[in-house]
């Protein structure tokens, strides 16, 4: 009698880890689809700020590929195209602030000139070193229109450095860093133009956060 209730007890709590588990590998799928569907959406968002819907007729994410950078590091571009072909391009570049790395949003056309710069992550100091938000100010609005050669790669600093580019009140290393970054930005597509314009260069495999 006491083995059978041992056993009975077994396949009861058997029976509940299994229920149980099922429960749990059901709520992480839900929840695993959820973040991917809300990072699609903030990188969507992030893409539509640099990127004008008047130049697309696809989905940026979609058509993006992949290459390698100058240091050898792979980056994924999002490309933008109308008719099949590409006008525009963004992808992430990164500059050192005064908290360390900031990273940037770069939209271009399919001359090279600035559609968009904007601010994805950074540390730097509030009220002072986060003026390159959009939601701060218009100072990240400068870049839209410009290009490697206006001005000339020479005036790609701030001014306190004999560039063209204000720096903020009291603090000079954010925006240097962010001047920089758009500069090698641009290099970048300078230097890897063809590739980026290929329209049979193969897709990335974007994994679930959408990178």
């Amino acid at each position: 009698m006491k083995t059978q209730l041992t056993w009975g007890h077994g396949l009861i709590l058997g029976a509940f880890c299994l229920g149980f588990g099922i429960v749990l590998a059901a709520s992480d799928r839900i929840t695993v689809e959820d973040i991917a569907a809300r990072a699609m959406e903030d990188r969507l968002n992030s893409l539509g700020q640099v990127i004008p819907d008047s130049i697309h007729d696809n989905n940026l994410v979609e058509d993006a590929i992949t290459m390698k950078n100058e240091r050898d590091k792979e980056i994924t571009v999002y490309r933008a195209t109308k008719e099949g072909k590409v006008t525009g391009l963004a992808y992430e570049i990164f500059g050192v602030g005064y908290a360390g790395q900031m990273k940037l949003m770069l939209g271009i056309d399919a001359q090279g000139k600035i559609l968009g710069v904007r601010v994805l992550a950074h540390k730097e100091t509030p009220g002072l070193g986060d003026k390159m938000e959009v939601k701060k100010g218009n100072w990240i609005l400068r870049f839209d229109g410009l290009s490697l050669g206006n001005p000339p790669p020479d005036k790609w600093k701030v001014k306190k450095d004999g560039g063209q580019f204000d720096q903020f009140t009291g603090a000079t290393i954010t925006p240097r860093g962010i001047v920089n970054a758009i500069r090698s930005g641009l290099e970048l597509f300078a230097a890897h133009k063809e590739q980026m314009m290929d329209m049979n260069a193969p897709k990335a495999q974007m994994n679930k956060e959408g990178h």
